[in-house]
């Protein structure tokens, strides 16, 4: 991994681990994972037993579903999955929950606990661009994701 991404993901650990606002902490990961990438919005949420809330995001506009269910969506499949979901065009998958009208791709990457065991976040990434994550995408994002993981352990 080049220097500049070992830095990033040093910077996301840093933050994730920083002060006591759980709110603003992700704030700045979303932030900092957006314009890593220079993608239109991320978000940040927690996963508990029952739902899945947004803890924060990035830019100015709230998700439509800042609560929902955790077996419900793209994320809740990711979750059940255990593993990142990456959708090239959600106009054409079912579990899409329509949270922006202009998202055509979206990548959820889930924060598992140490352990594997139980997904206790997740990060979602969407684009205005149909099929935008590539490969490098995925990884990045899920680097990005681990590097966070403070986040939810730090409380």
């Amino acid at each position: 991994m080049p220097i500049v991404i070992d830095n990033v993901l040093n910077e996301i650990r840093s933050i994730a681990a920083s002060g006591n606002d759980r709110v603003a902490k992700a704030k700045r990961l979303a932030e900092r994972i957006q314009v890593l990438g220079q993608y239109r919005w991320v978000g940040i949420y927690n996963v508990g037993a029952e739902t899945v809330s947004i803890i924060s995001w990035s830019g100015p506009s709230a998700p439509e579903y800042p609560e929902f269910p955790a077996s419900k969506g793209l994320t809740g499949f990711a979750i059940q999955q255990k593993k990142p979901v990456v959708v090239g065009d959600v106009r054409n998958d079912p579990r899409y929950l329509p949270a922006f009208g202009n998202t055509l791709s979206e990548i959820i990457v889930p924060v598992l606990a140490p352990g594997g065991e139980r997904v206790i976040g997740t990060v979602d990434v969407e684009s205005d661009v149909a099929d935008a994550f590539s490969e490098r995408d995925q990884q990045m994002i899920e680097h990005c994701a681990q590097a966070a993981l403070p986040l939810w352990l730090l409380r």
